[in-house]
């Protein structure tokens, strides 16, 4: 197995952020033409007045800041060490496939129920790898 394989979740998931990214100023330009929103009220973050179609790219953006970090940080920590092998790719690709659902989910129904369920047990396919390279590294 090419241990350079781990990284393949991360930027899929790099490029997912990006794709989320474009959103923001997408549907801002648009809720401006519309005479939904002015120039204002982005001044300082978001105004009340600006509408949920245009908060939710902004806040999904942010949610691929979070805890994305040490998604990041324990696969570089994996191929490092060389401890790269099936279980790894495996988690990893869960991790992101959730994670693109839960984007997705956010985006376009916002059912909080679904965004819970796949923020929850993405955050559980993270915390298993952080174990699983814990137990490995303290042998």
């Amino acid at each position: 197995m090419d241990s350079a394989s781990i990284f393949l979740p991360s930027l899929s998931l790099m490029l997912g952020t990006y794709l989320v990214l474009v959103l923001i100023p997408w549907q801002r330009f648009r809720s401006y033409f519309r005479h939904e929103v002015g120039p204002e009220d982005f001044k300082c973050g978001e105004s009340n007045r600006v509408p949920e179609a245009v908060l939710r790219p902004n806040r999904v953006f942010m949610n691929l800041l979070e805890m994305p970090v040490m998604f990041y940080a324990v696969s570089t920590m994996i191929f490092v060490t060389g401890r790269v092998d099936g279980i790894f790719i495996a988690l990893a690709w869960c991790y992101v496939g959730l994670r693109a659902v839960h984007a997705l989910v956010f985006l376009i129904r916002n059912s909080i129920f679904f965004r819970f369920l796949s923020f929850g047990i993405s955050n559980v396919a993270l915390l298993a790898m952080l174990i699983r390279f814990t137990a490995m590294i303290s042998e």
